[in-house]
């Protein structure tokens, strides 16, 4: 075998390193995630309890992998914008946005949307929930639930809940319990919290369903009196405040928040944020912060979202099936 000389070799060496070279690019050009600025699309405008807690998540994720995640608030109906921005982005990890159990009314809610959570979203984890409370006026005569339901009874048809917009998790909320309590009232939508509220000091309704930010001023000023929570156990701050399921077992309304890519982001995206997802919402500190606004910090593997997403649906759909709501 005649072997190479000298110079014939060190051809041969020059060109295999531009091959070499090649080869190792996609290595070297492959960036660990993130490696730029990521945005977080919310389907609410800001200064809501969502967009306080997502920009706490926020802070916190920029601080623990280096580089920053921009809110970008984009209210619509239904959420469609805001997950529509989503679900049609690039699925690298640089657009993500935020679920919510309101995502799973829309579905319940509308005819037909242009995007299904459980097919186009690519769950990451959860990232809060908080319950709804059930208030009277001060000077009702109402202590307890007990007593609003015996009061319903004796009086059918004569007494009024009232809620924030036919189809929000208030106004479900109320229906549940009047199909899960079987009373007959009338459930009141008006376009926002203080209408209800102003509603609820005039007598014209006897009672509210709404989440504690929009209810914690009257009850710290001694207008108004919580009955109960909406959630499974009494909530941390309220001991002596009993849940509707106390006296009307298996009721249960929970708020729930989580955050979500587009469908076929990398598997390294998906892990990345949800391991640091995990480890903020532990922290002592932001779940401090979380719960001054009435959200209990709360992560979630993806399946556990996706197994959330899918009950809420068919929770949803039962309540408006039976309160005849009409789809949009």
């Amino acid at each position: 075998m005649t072997g190479f000389n000298a110079a014939q070799l060190t051809r041969r060496l020059l060109c295999a390193l531009p091959m070499a070279a090649l080869a190792l690019a996609p290595l070297q050009a492959q960036a660990k995630y993130p490696d730029k600025p990521v945005k977080m699309i919310l389907p609410f405008g800001p200064g809501g309890v969502a967009d306080v807690t997502s920009r706490i998540l926020a802070d916190r994720l920029e601080k623990k992998l280096g580089q920053r995640f921009i809110i970008e608030n984009m209210p619509g109906p239904g959420g469609i914008n805001a997950a529509r921005a989503v679900t049609t982005a690039v699925p690298d990890g640089y657009t993500i946005g935020l679920i919510t159990n309101g995502t799973a009314i829309s579905v319940a809610a509308f005819k037909k949307l242009p995007f299904d959570p459980l097919k186009d979203f690519e769950m990451i984890s959860g990232l809060g929930q908080f319950n709804l409370l059930l208030a009277v006026d001060a000077n009702s005569k109402y202590k307890t639930v007990k007593d609003f339901i015996a009061d319903v009874d004796a009086n059918p048809g004569k007494l009024n809940i009232g809620a924030i917009v036919v189809g929000s998790t208030q106004d479900l909320g109320a229906e549940l319990l009047k199909s899960s309590a079987n009373l007959n009232v009338s459930i009141v939508p008006f376009k926002n919290s203080p209408d209800v509220l102003v509603s609820l000091l005039r007598n014209d309704v006897q009672m509210v369903v709404d989440f504690p930010p929009a209810l914690k001023g009257q009850v710290t000023a001694g207008k108004l009196r919580v009955l109960a929570s909406t959630g499974p156990k009494r909530e941390p701050d309220m001991k002596d405040v009993p849940t509707v399921a106390e006296v009307v077992p298996g009721y249960e309304v929970t708020s729930w928040n989580g955050v979500f890519a587009p469908k076929g982001v990398p598997n390294e995206v998906v892990d990345t944020l949800g391991k640091a997802m995990k480890e903020v919402l532990a922290d002592p500190e932001v779940k401090a912060q979380f719960e001054k606004v009435g959200v209990e910090a709360h992560s979630s593997s993806p399946q556990e979202l996706i197994d959330r997403t899918t009950s809420d649906i068919k929770k949803w759909n039962a309540v408006i099936d039976k309160a005849g709501i009409e789809r949009k």
